[in-house]
């Protein structure tokens, strides 16, 4: 049977079916798309990218407003040569700051100032409005349980390492 293998359609995507490598296209499509509008949004709005706007939220919510450069860089899964240069450049517009470590000199502190704070409470409206408009609102409520509980499900198996991530085993 021409275009099936082993039972299964063929597709451009080695190892995928064509309903398989449609799924992950519109997956993939849809959420750059998500990405880019969000992120348009938050640029325009407060001169803040969607990374900036994440690092800033983050650093709000530490008990003490301030994280290790490199558990930013981890939590963000960014290069630490770019989070450096994104705490450089917020710290140019006065919202965060940077430090020593208090518990290690060699560490070192990124820490959200007052300007910092007003301004990621702000985008977070922004952020916040942006995700119901493009995700939530496109979205029955069993859909949205069900995209979060698949969202979840993949990303334990990714945090748990590349060995658990084969083959479905979740």
């Amino acid at each position: 049977m021409e275009g099936m293998i082993a039972g299964r359609t063929a597709s451009d995507m080695p190892g995928l079916d064509i309903a398989e490598q449609r799924s992950w296209q519109n997956f993939l499509d849809s959420a750059l798309r998500l990405y880019a509008t969000l992120n348009r949004a938050l640029v325009d709005a407060h001169h803040l990218t969607l990374n900036d706007v994440r690092l800033l939220d983050m650093l709000d919510k530490s008990p003490t407003g301030s994280a290790r450069m490199g558990d930013l860089a981890e939590a963000l899964m960014s290069l630490p040569s770019r989070v450096t240069r994104q705490i450089r450049r917020l710290e140019l517009q006065g919202l965060v700051r940077r430090g020593a470590s208090p518990d290690d000199g060699r560490g070192v502190l990124a820490s959200i100032t007052d300007d910092g704070r007003t301004a990621v409470r702000e985008a977070m409206a922004t952020y916040g409005e942006g995700v119901r408009a493009h995700f939530l609102g496109r979205l029955s409520r069993p859909q949205v349980a069900a995209m979060g509980e698949n969202c979840r499900r993949i990303s334990t198996a990714l945090k748990t390492g590349p060995n658990n991530a084969k083959l479905g085993r979740v």
